[in-house]
């Protein structure tokens, strides 16, 4: 086992985990909807949620992907319909005082399932595997999933952090729905690696 890998390993966590993605956009427009406290188990869902697809993929799924292709196809175009759909809810989101009557942030489980259709999480897990833990062991993989979610707890964190500050500005329901729609859009841009594989 080399542990030597872990403070690179560490920041390539930090800068996948805080740059813009699925998760980190709709913990956004969640906290600007929602507030911090509704979006926490959104943000727990996330963290420990992406842990269990890491240490999953990487005690089987890689090996299972590659005998079977098709599989990872069939995964990466569920994940498009399905952020497009999420895409379509937040830019379709009522105004906050219909919300707050029927509306709901996203579960813990909700989040945590919804990593295993977030592109940007296969991505990162798949990376991580293969170039930091490699041949490293069940005791590797372990250390580097859980490096992984500590990194990533406050790095989402701030990102609701962000849409919370935001909502002080998005009291108007024009600049809200403004709001929402861009970041539905900015959802929707955040594909693009994924289609550019496909093509």
């Amino acid at each position: 086992m080399d542990y030597d890998v872990l403070p690179a390993l560490a920041l390539f966590a930090f800068v996948s985990s805080a740059t813009p993605g699925p998760n980190n956009l709709m913990l956004m427009a969640s906290g600007a909807n929602y507030g911090f406290r509704r979006t926490i188990p959104h943000m727990l869902g996330i963290s420990i949620g992406f842990l269990v697809l890491m240490l999953l993929t990487g005690v089987g799924l890689v090996r299972v992907f590659e005998i079977y292709p098709a599989i990872y196809t069939a995964l990466t175009v569920l994940s498009i319909a399905y952020l497009l759909y999420l895409a379509w809810k937040i830019a379709n989101a009522a105004p906050v005082k219909e919300r707050q009557a029927t509306g709901q942030p996203m579960t813990f489980l909700q989040a945590a399932a919804f990593q295993w259709v977030n592109p940007k999480a296969w991505a990162m897990a798949l990376t991580g595997i293969t170039v930091y833990v490699a041949d490293g062991g069940a005791m590797m993989l372990f250390a580097a999933a859980v490096l992984f979610a500590s990194v990533n707890l406050p790095s989402v964190t701030i990102w609701t952090v962000l849409g919370q500050q935001m909502a002080r500005f998005l009291t108007n329901p024009s600049r809200l729905r403004m709001f929402n729609w861009t970041m539905a859009a900015l959802l929707i841009a955040s594909l693009y690696p994924v289609l550019s594989m496909i093509g």
